[in-house]
């Protein structure tokens, strides 16, 4: 097998390369409003999506969206009024996570209450069902004897 080795000059060139690719690149800086718009739109649901983000979504609707979103905080308004406003449309299926808030409450809560409950029946159920603390009755060593040596003389 004839196996050439690379050329000094072609690992220099990729050296040199690597190099400076870190050099080449430039750092970017994001507009402070973008960022606020991104939070934003990262939590409010497209409305004709199935389960995305404003932000993440293609839809006419959603670019609609963030154009508003990008008006407002470009306008001075603070985030509370921004959800407050696609709530205000839309209601809560707006927020891709849901508030503990009004109806919602019950969603938050319930898992935790039925968890105590089932605790409580669960306890309650093994409380019955332990046994009691009174003693077997007496047997009667001769009569048991008698039977045993009766059935082992069956056997032989």
């Amino acid at each position: 097998m004839n196996i050439k080795k690379p050329s000094f000059a072609l690992l220099m060139l990729l050296v040199v390369g690597l190099w400076a690719v870190p050099s080449i690149a430039t750092e970017q800086h994001e507009d402070p409003t973008e960022a606020l718009v991104r939070e934003i739109a990262k939590t409010l649901r497209c409305a004709v999506c199935q389960n995305q983000s404003i932000y993440e979504s293609n839809s006419d609707l959603a670019k609609d969206m963030l154009s508003v979103i990008r008006t407002k905080v470009a306008a001075g308004e603070p985030e509370s009024a921004i959800r407050d406003y696609f709530f205000q449309r839309y209601g809560d299926y707006i927020y891709l996570e849901p508030t503990a808030q009004g109806g919602n409450r019950l969603l938050w809560i319930g898992p935790f209450i039925a968890l105590i409950l089932g605790a409580l029946a669960l306890f309650s159920a093994l409380k019955k069902w332990q046994p009691s603390q009174s003693r077997p009755p007496e047997v009667d060593k001769d009569a048991f004897r008698n039977r045993l040596k009766s059935e082992m003389d069956k056997i032989d």
